[in-house]
């Protein structure tokens, strides 16, 4: 059974760090695109990291570019997302998905996903 089970999420102020892992079980990552996704409440969800299985390009959201780091460990089947300088508007449910996509259309479309963990909640707040 695929599992991907996402952690490190909690409260922290504004301007704090976060790291969040995704760790895969039942399946091998290496050649998948991996991406964060999140979702504030009342709004849709979005692509905010993704990284290429092939080539190691990124794709990020404008709102995160120069604060988060999406990364990954093949040999421990686990992707993460460091985030930065964290703001109230990066509260959400974060999420990671795997797929054979290229990062734009994985991040932009969700396109290919073929996995999907169910999400750790990141709370932004004074």
């Amino acid at each position: 059974q695929v599992q991907l089970v996402e952690s490190g999420g909690g409260l922290v102020q504004p301007g704090g760090s976060l790291r969040l892992s995704c760790a895969a079980s039942g399946v091998a990552l290496d050649y998948y695109a991996i991406g964060w996704f999140r979702q504030a409440p009342g709004k849709e969800r979005e692509g905010v990291s993704c990284l290429s299985g092939s080539d190691s390009s990124t794709y990020y959201a404008d709102s995160v570019k120069g604060r988060f780091t999406i990364s990954r460990d093949n040999a421990r089947r686990t992707a993460y997302l460091e985030m930065n300088d964290l703001k109230p508007e990066d509260t959400g449910v974060y999420s990671c998905a795997v797929g054979f996509s290229t990062v734009r259309l994985l991040c932009l479309r969700a396109a290919n996903v073929d996995y999907r963990g169910k999400g750790t909640l990141v709370t932004v707040s004074s």
